[in-house]
């Protein structure tokens, strides 16, 4: 049976809005960088940040970002669209799990459509965040990276947490 409009809207409302914010913030600051930073420059903000302009073809941490084979982009733009759906239905069967869980899930999907865009757009994401201790830098990461680290500890915290509704059932 179809759900009328405004049950979808109520259901994935809130779904829909925090990935698209997250996104329009992931983008906006990656054509900040784009617009006046070079790449590869390190522009120092604090002795442990830089930013600096870095164009990963690859995945998390680096992942495949030597490869250069053609289908990697491929491949990483159909992994997004199926973990996307995934995520959107692991959202409609958290209500009962509280907000905790929802709201990593939407953090996960907005960082995972922010680097999507980049990958359709440009074939690579863009990364500047560029944390180091001494001369060693932490891999290199953006907004949508942030949000999907965030997302998957709150994710995780939620399971350690269930929500007194959970726990009520």
């Amino acid at each position: 049976m179809a759900l009328p409009f405004s049950n979808i809207l109520k259901r994935f409302g809130p779904l829909a809005a925090g990935a698209l914010i997250i996104v329009v913030l992931d983008q906006l600051t990656k054509s900040l960088v784009h617009e006046h930073v070079e790449l590869y420059r390190s522009i120092p903000v604090t002795g442990f940040f830089n930013i600096t302009h870095i164009q990963n073809p690859g995945a998390a941490f680096g992942f495949m970002s030597g490869v250069s084979a053609k289908w990697v982009g491929m491949f990483f733009i159909l992994l997004t669209l199926f973990a996307s759906a995934v995520l959107v239905y692991l959202y409609r069967e958290a209500e009962k799990e509280g907000p905790a869980l929802r709201v990593a899930l939407t953090l996960i999907l907005g960082g995972a459509l922010g680097n999507l865009v980049d990958r359709i757009t440009i074939g690579t994401v863009t990364d500047f965040l560029d944390f180091y201790i001494g001369g060693f830098h932490w891999w290199a990461f953006n907004v949508a990276d942030s949000c999907i680290t965030i997302g998957a500890i709150t994710a995780i915290a939620a399971s350690f947490f269930p929500s007194k509704r959970t726990t009520e059932s």
